[in-house]
């Protein structure tokens, strides 16, 4: 069986240091250690980094020597990456205030990526926009559905 292909998006790293919410913390670290355990193969882009460089020095040092520990392969975003996201906001699959998630649904799109793999469930792992952002590939001429969901649904599918 082949490994799934997931991309992470920066809500995935940062929920291993969500005290706060300790279910959604848990299920994030179970979610890594089927990672460091060759589970699945995992892509991120340059966005992730930009936004992980917003947060606070701390967090932003925690991050950082997290995504060290985890063999990914970065993701470029090019020119039709930029245009499926454009698409995704003309097209209201997601807000024109969430940019960002539209384009890390962009690049999982465009690589033929899984899954995309969230716990943004406003912009992203939630079913109807799901299938606003499948809507608008297929009308785009991607034929391959994206699925979006958290980590907790990637490792309760095993």
């Amino acid at each position: 069986m082949r490994k799934l292909k997931l991309y992470l998006e920066t809500s995935v790293w940062n929920f291993c240091f969500a005290e706060d919410a300790p279910e959604k913390q848990a299920a994030t670290l179970q979610f890594f250690e089927r990672v460091k355990q060759g589970a699945y193969d995992i892509f991120v882009s340059n966005l992730v980094f930009q936004e992980i460089a917003g947060a606070s020095a701390r967090k932003r040092e925690l991050l950082l020597h997290l995504t060290a520990q985890y063999r990914h392969e970065e993701l470029e975003i090019n020119q039709e990456v930029l245009q499926l996201t454009n698409q995704y906001l003309a097209q209201n699959a997601l807000p024109v205030t969430a940019e960002a998630d539209a384009t890390h649904a962009a690049v999982a799109t465009v690589y033929e990526l899984d899954a995309l793999i969230s716990w943004n469930l406003k912009h992203l792992a939630n079913l109807n926009r799901m299938a606003k952002i499948n809507a608008v590939n297929l009308v785009c001429g991607y034929t391959k559905k994206l699925e979006l969901v958290t980590p907790l649904e990637v490792v309760n599918y095993e």
